[in-house]
């Protein structure tokens, strides 16, 4: 690879050097940043899964599957703002661009309490899923421009782990707000829950402007702060290095979009991403099942809601440093699907409420360990260009949210509270993820043994895919 000044970087102590103090002042700034955004992100998001537990349907006048439809219009937005989103993200200020859309979606999550039937729900769900689009593919682009691929997967798993954290403490803050707050000033306190979220998410997206950095070769941003010029010169070089020996040199963005949508390998990883994420359909319903475990009342019911996804969280740190350690992706979503897939069985197999409480813990923490590594996975694969890899993410997050389009509407009303129908198609979905990532290592392996043979005395090693 070639630096600014035409020769190959010399990698010594002193560049070495450079390459701690970048990371360790990314992981101080851009990390944290990018994390808090993330779990305002879910926190506006699937607050409405709390807000059922006090009398929103009644409220609102929703009747047989109107709420579910409102869970799954966010979706519909979601796709539609995503892949024009990452088309032009190459080509804008992420510093600007993503704190911008934060602080439009908080302002619609809080409008959100000013609903009062099916019709204007319908409406702030669906704008709220075109504003809230263009944050997470944005944000693991520009974390994927920033690290390298034997880093990003424990970051994108602390990333995610924002995710995991907003639902589990989502059922905590909801219980506070409700018992605190509910008819203060005239309101339920489900309108407080989307009015206070929402104020907070709208605050962190004005701080954010200050402390995320653009891309590695610009000065605006933290970047014209926080990173020294030679720090600078580093993140450029350590991404070209990391880069798989597949290289292009055609950076239009239509052209990104077009070789994006012709990879095969996108697409085999949209289906696993769509099958997890298919398979996590229970989110926006996890509430309403665990009420359905007859373990207490109201508040004790949101406070139970809490423990699967912080089990959740640790368990994704903790598969993603073996993932990174160990250099492998596959396996490491597989495995954790295969947990959650026994997870949803247990679950239709039994009436024990204290076994159905337990599986929750199998498929929740299965489910989310498994998803994060699923984009970093992708990235690495399908990165000749940054213009492809930005819309190969696109498209990969696009397809995946057709799952959070679908699975809501396996949840029928008649049959709460177990929910048989979908827990076994939650299950079969993870199964087809399993399948799934068998195909992608079957494929990247063959890919791996042609660039190695490309690179066959050429005195130069080929970086290969990771499996």
């Amino acid at each position: 690879m070639k630096s600014e000044a035409g020769a190959s970087p010399i990698i010594d102590e002193a560049w070495l050097g450079q390459e701690k103090s970048l990371v360790r002042k990314l992981d101080m700034t851009l990390m944290p940043t990018i994390w808090v955004l993330y779990l305002f992100n879910y926190l506006d998001r699937n607050n409405i899964a709390q807000a059922r537990l006090n009398n929103f349907e009644d409220d609102l006048g929703l009747k047989g599957n109107e709420f579910n439809i409102a869970v799954s219009i966010l979706n519909v937005g979601y796709v539609l703002m995503q892949v024009p989103s990452n088309m032009v993200l190459t080509r804008v200020r992420p510093s600007l661009y993503m704190p911008t859309w934060v602080c439009v979606w908080s302002c619609i999550s809080a409008a959100t309490a000013g609903t009062h039937n099916f019709n204007g729900l319908v409406a702030v769900r669906f704008l709220l899923g075109v504003a809230e689009a263009p944050f997470f593919p944005g944000a693991f682009y520009l974390l994927s421009c920033w690290y390298t691929k034997k880093e990003l997967a424990l970051r994108t798993a602390v990333l995610y782990s924002g995710l995991v954290l907003a639902t589990a403490f989502s059922g905590l803050l909801a219980a506070g707000i409700f018992a605190g707050l509910g008819q203060a000033r005239g309101l339920a306190g489900w309108r407080w829950l989307f009015i206070i979220e929402g104020a907070g998410s709208f605050t962190a997206g004005i701080i954010s402007v200050f402390l995320l950095p653009d891309f590695p070769a610009s000065t605006t941003g933290s970047t014209t702060w926080l990173f020294t010029p030679e720090e600078r010169q580093v993140a450029i070089e350590r991404i070209e290095i990391d880069q798989v020996s597949n290289q292009e040199s055609n950076h239009s963005i239509w052209y990104g979009l077009k070789i994006a949508a012709s990879d095969y390998r996108v697409w085999v990883v949209a289906f696993i991403l769509c099958s997890n994420h298919t398979a996590y359909g229970f989110n926006n319903f996890f509430p309403t099942i665990t009420k359905g475990f007859n373990l207490g009342n109201r508040t004790t019911t949101l406070l139970l809601t809490a423990p699967p996804y912080l089990l959740g969280a640790i368990i994704s740190f903790c598969v993603a440093y073996s993932s990174d350690r160990n250099k492998e992706r596959g396996w490491h979503i597989a495995g954790p699907m295969s947990v959650a897939a026994v997870g949803f069985i247990i679950s239709v197999a039994t009436l024990h409420n204290g076994a159905r409480y337990f599986a929750s813990f199998l498929y929740i923490s299965g489910c989310f360990s498994a998803n994060a590594l699923v984009y970093s996975w992708g990235s690495s694969s399908v990165s000749q260009t940054p213009e492809k890899r930005a819309c190969a993410m696109a498209i990969i997050n696009v397809v995946g949210q057709f799952g959070n389009i679908w699975s809501p509407y396996f949840f029928s009303p008649s049959d709460s509270p177990r929910y048989l129908q979908a827990m076994l198609l939650m299950m079969s979905f993870s199964i087809l993820s399993v399948f799934g990532c068998m195909v992608m290592k079957l494929i990247l392996r063959r890919d791996n043994q042609k660039l190695v043979k490309a690179f066959e005395g050429s005195g130069t090693t080929a970086v290969l895919y990771t499996l």
